[in-house]
């Protein structure tokens, strides 16, 4: 299984670089998992499509506004950092440029002095381990001063933060949202429970990695990023009981999938409340232990998101569904459009 078996070509102007409004108008395919055939559909048309008793499993991480613009005290020279994953209290792993400027003991500035930062160790990989500083609450401090960290793919600036949230996002810690959630909005999600559709939560905190690229051709040589998940044991009794009544689960987007057939892989393929890390990698060949449904967004040419899709659709229905959706015009990546498999 080569990497380039998962190209497909995508013309730059599909790339969607703004949010569609109202958030549930953006188109949908619907492509039946047993027959292939695929429906152009809205968002919104979910709700008649799914069923009393299914279930939708959401991934509620929300995003740190985790880009920083400031300077280096003493210098007032330009600096920016990235942060990644926290390490201790307000201690932070960051990606920092122009990186010469951070030295170990070197201090930082952001939004005129309301966070400070000193550098306190340099990586092999050129990361900075760095210690902030703030009066009052840290991440109160970071949603006023921090930008959204928008895929290198999305040029346009952001005018509402909230947009790059899902309207369900409570656990901070995500580095890019969940985006096959930005579709729903609280009225969409409230007429689902109103047609009996089930609904539950897990939390995965989204890694850069889910951007970075399968470089080795061989895709089994690839080595996945390591995200942190949480599967409360009130989401593991909906889907038990959901399954149990012969409904349907339905994964709302790739990360939401990976962190149930995450621990469903590491159980035997049994689910169990956890709290953990996991490198799971999908690919084509993988037995689901827990999905009926995906609900995802169109994802990168070779990326391991598109694998994941494959792994559930089959290879073929998948890459040709890609050259319908580029026929098609659809938006393609974080603010684009979606397809729900069922």
């Amino acid at each position: 299984m080569k990497k380039s078996d998962f190209y497909y070509n995508l013309p730059e102007s599909y790339i969607a670089q703004t949010p569609i409004e109202p958030r549930d108008h953006s188109r949908m395919m619907q492509i039946d998992r047993a027959t292939g055939e695929i429906r152009h559909q809205h968002f919104y048309n979910l709700c008649d499509i799914l069923q009393e008793g299914d279930l939708i499993v959401m991934n509620d991480s929300r995003v740190l506004p985790a880009r920083l613009y400031g300077e280096k005290e003493g210098t007032g020279s330009f600096i920016e950092f990235l942060l990644l994953e926290q390490k201790g209290d307000k201690l932070w792993e960051i990606i920092c440029r122009p990186g010469k400027k951070a030295k170990p003991g070197a201090r930082f500035s952001f939004g005129g002095g309301r966070i400070q930062a000193e550098v306190v160790e340099v990586k092999e990989d050129g990361n900075r381990v760095v210690q902030f500083s703030c009066e009052g609450n840290f991440y109160t401090a970071l949603e006023d001063v921090g930008q959204m960290p928008l895929p290198p793919y999305i040029t346009e600036k952001l005018k509402d933060k909230e947009r790059y949230q899902t309207v369900y996002s409570r656990e901070v810690g995500s580095a890019a949202a969940p985006t096959a959630g930005l579709h729903f909005t609280k009225e969409m999600l409230q007429k689902l429970k109103n047609k009996g559709v089930e609904q539950a939560y897990v939390t995965l905190h989204v890694g850069l990695g889910t951007f970075r690229p399968v470089k080795e051709d061989d895709v089994l040589a690839h080595k996945m990023h390591s995200e942190h998940y949480m599967l409360p044991q009130e989401t593991v009794d909906k889907i038990n009981e959901t399954k149990a009544r012969g409904g349907r689960v339905i994964a709302i987007g790739t990360t939401t999938c990976r962190t149930l057939e995450a621990v469903a892989s590491a159980h035997d393929g049994k689910l169990t409340a956890d709290d953990g890390y996991t490198d799971i990698f999908i690919y084509p060949g993988y037995e689901f232990k827990v999905l009926d449904g995906l609900v995802t967004n169109f994802h990168l040419p070779e990326s391991t998101l598109i694998m994941l899709v494959s792994a559930f659709l089959g290879y073929d229905e998948t890459m040709h569904a890609y050259e319908v959706a580029v026929e098609e015009k659809y938006r393609f990546f974080s603010f684009g459009d979606a397809m729900c498999i069922l």
